[in-house]
């Protein structure tokens, strides 16, 4: 087996696992409790210093 192979085997395996982990990490901290007023907070935020009232 060379390295290219064992890099490819991995890669496919665990790199895929490490992956699927990642989305479900980062959906669940942006869908955590209490990040609905960040969220808000950081779209509106380019509207803060407009004097445009």
């Amino acid at each position: 087996m060379t390295t290219y192979d064992a890099i490819r085997h991995f890669a496919d395996s665990w790199g895929l696992v490490f992956m699927g982990v990642l989305f479900v990490a980062f959906a669940g901290w942006a869908f955590r409790p209490g990040s609905k007023e960040v969220s808000a907070e950081v779209a509106n935020m380019i509207f803060k210093d407009d004097d445009n009232d």
